[in-house]
């Protein structure tokens, strides 16, 4: 698989490697507190270093399969997953999920690390379309969304709880 590094200014885009795992679980159970908007909180993430890792090594084999690093220097700011199904039907589809550190939020990082997960998407002979899940009232990242292109698909009413109120989440998608 071709190397998609990227560099601007401090910020680099890498892959995903197996000694990353431990880091990219501390990352997701630090940004889990720092947003109500992912589908965990802080310390919640599900999957063990271990389990990760075996993941990582198994995104070699799937071709619609990716997770990009956002670094500013050594330390991670953002995590990008492109995931597509085994399932022979629906191999043309990757559901993309990215999520920034809330230090690094705001500074165009976000539409930074999509551009990348689109770029490989088109690149990588299988991703035709690309869906996403956002809550509805997370403005910011919607916008982004339609900047780039992306179509709403449907409202899945009621879809989470913060222990609170219900939030209603959008399907969206943009093909390529």
């Amino acid at each position: 698989m071709p190397d998609f590094t990227k560099a601007i200014a401090e910020i680099t885009i890498r892959d995903a490697k197996q000694e990353d795992a431990p880091r990219i679980v501390e990352f997701y159970n630090v940004v889990g507190g720092e947003t109500d908007y992912l589908s965990f909180g802080q310390d919640e993430y599900p999957r063990t270093a271990e389990e990760l890792a075996q993941s990582i090594e198994d995104m070699k084999q799937s071709k619609g399969t990716c997770m990009f690093l956002m670094l500013d220097g050594e330390e991670i700011v953002g995590i990008g997953t492109m995931d597509s199904s085994s399932k022979r039907r629906f191999l043309h589809v990757g559901t993309l999920g990215i999520v920034i550190r809330q230090s690094h939020a705001g500074n165009g990082l976000g539409r930074l690390l999509m551009t990348a997960l689109i770029d490989w998407s088109k690149k990588n002979e299988q991703t035709e379309k690309i869906t996403l899940i956002t809550r509805s009232d997370n403005e910011r990242a919607v916008a982004l969304y339609e900047k780039l292109g992306f179509k709403q698909e449907g409202v899945f009413y009621k879809d989470s709880f913060d222990g609170e109120r219900y939030y209603d989440s959008l399907s969206m998608a943009l093909f390529l």
